[in-house]
């Protein structure tokens, strides 16, 4: 009898609780990692249109270097020089993939592949320091999804994948004679992609470097990465001003409190509660690996000391409390049972279903703004007023919809990113008050939205308003040629015609 009943305790009818509570299996919580990962690109997929803020913008950018002045509207209104930087990624990935796909296609596809590529990422870096997968790359999940890729900082996050995936196999081929070699050109592709990821990956290496030999050694590991300096030195690195704003602890107290901002403030505030917890939690039970952990905690610090504005790009310290945030999690190092190894996932579907739902509600009322683009002739000049409700949590993915209007009508619209000595796009008409952000209006509720004076329109043929409250005024002459709920174009009346 005793025999018999310890073979039923090891045979396959294990009791549900022994299940649960038991460890799940290496490849087990792999194979689950890879499927949560691969769903990442969810809302990419079930919006006809990605709704990332910024996304428009670069689709434009696209654009018009792809045609290469033979629009003569085109040429007329835009200038696009190539220049050498670390800002390059999606730029470069469009050349070979818009000429099988087309230009939005292409687009879609690269936008669409980076979620996952970066769950895989993070998948690597845990199975390649423990050859399992624990809670810690459940929960990070969780910032793949983070404001640096809501906004639509497509550059930036494509090199962070690449970051995590080096990071990896700088690990991986630790002892090699020949490591220095092989990182030299990954360096390069990194910088290339985005800086900031260039130098994720070099505090990623330094904070492993440290915890295995703290000392100068550590300072000088991370020297087969430092190619790029070259360029920074012989004076080719991001031009641009550096600055960090007005009432600088403000604004990083804020940032903090935004770190996981997508679509609900008390989802996004509860998801950084976890998060947090979650680290400090590991880190009080000694479940919180150093090999990582340095360097979660050199990004948080880098967030608080780097400006907000530097080499042109905007937010240089937001996107990193992000990555500290995954950096932190991935260095919880616990294989907990498998009941909770299922459950640690649930916050990252909760949220990756909400900004998959949004998406697609909101792809489809974008769709109904860009009707507006078959009453207005090719080569129009269109000034842009896109409101932004101070009072409202949720990401605006409407900021620069009208960038569209170029990839439509190869118009002239003040949306897009053409900062002289900043950005390769460049504006022959329109100066300084025809590029973003001059086409965004900060509105409380309860103000009048008064366009009577709107600048940009003083050389713009059509006025294309977007926003929740409707104009209290518009220029003097305008008609409206057609509406949507959140929507109008208007006809200028003292513009010249478009030639």
């Amino acid at each position: 009898m005793t025999m018999q009943a310890a073979g039923q305790a090891e045979g396959p009818d294990i009791p549900p609780r022994r299940f649960l509570l038991a460890p799940a299996g290496r490849r087990e919580g792999l194979w689950l990692a890879i499927a949560l990962a691969l769903l990442a690109c969810l809302p990419v997929l079930l919006a006809a249109r990605p709704q990332m803020t910024d996304y428009p913008s670069h689709l434009a950018r696209y654009y018009i270097m792809l045609d290469g002045g033979q629009s003569a509207w085109l040429a007329r209104y835009y200038d696009f020089k190539w220049s050498w930087s670390g800002n390059l990624g999606v730029d470069l990935l469009i050349w070979p993939t818009a000429k099988l796909f087309g230009l939005e296609p292409a687009t879609r596809i690269i936008t669409a592949i980076i979620p996952p590529l970066t769950g895989l990422a993070m998948i690597s870096v845990e199975w390649t320091l423990r050859r399992r997968i624990g809670v810690g790359t459940m929960l990070a999940l969780v910032t793949i999804w983070s404001p640096a890729l809501i906004i639509g900082l497509l550059n930036f996050s494509l090199a962070l994948a690449l970051a995590l995936f080096a990071f990896a196999g700088w690990v991986r081929l630790e002892g090699w004679r020949w490591r220095w070699l092989l990182f030299l050109p990954i360096g390069v592709l990194v910088w290339l992609c985005h800086l900031a990821g260039w130098g994720v990956l070099g505090v990623l290496v330094f904070g492993y470097e440290w915890h295995r030999r703290r000392g100068f050694g550590a300072l000088l590991a991370p020297w087969p990465l430092a190619l790029p300096v070259l360029d920074l030195l012989t004076g080719g690195g991001p031009p641009g001003m550096l600055s960090y704003g007005h009432n600088v602890a403000n604004f990083k107290l804020s940032i903090w409190f935004m770190a996981l901002r997508d679509q609900s403030w008390w989802l996004d505030i509860d998801s950084l509660g976890i998060l947090l917890a979650a680290c400090a939690a590991a880190a009080v039970f000694r479940r919180f690996d150093g090999r990582l952990g340095w360097a979660a905690v050199i990004f948080a610090l880098l967030s608080l000391a780097l400006p907000r504005h530097l080499g042109g790009g905007d937010y240089t310290d937001y996107r990193l409390i992000a990555v500290a945030l995954s950096a932190g999690c991935l260095a919880i190092d616990w294989a907990p049972p498998r009941i909770l190894l299922w459950l640690a996932p649930v916050l990252y579907l909760i949220r990756l279903g909400m900004t998959a739902s949004v998406w697609h509600a909101d792809s489809r009322e974008v769709e109904a703004m860009l009707g507006a683009l078959d009453h207005v002739p090719r080569g129009a000049r269109i000034a842009a007023a896109v409101v932004t409700e101070r009072a409202v949590w949720a990401t605006d993915t409407f900021q620069h919809v009208p960038s569209y209007a170029t990839i439509r009508r190869d118009a002239l619209v003040n949306t897009h990113f053409a900062e002289p000595g900043v950005h390769m796009l460049h504006l022959r008409e329109g100066g300084g008050e025809f590029k973003d952000p001059t086409q965004r209006i900060l509105h409380a509720p309860g103000e009048p939205i008064d366009l009577a004076h709107f600048a940009p329109a003083r050389q713009a043929d059509y006025l294309w308003y977007i926003g929740g409250a409707v104009p209290a005024s518009l220029p003097s002459g305008a008609v409206v040629i057609y509406r949507t709920k959140r929507s109008l174009m208007a006809r200028l009346a003292k513009a010249s015609p478009a030639r």
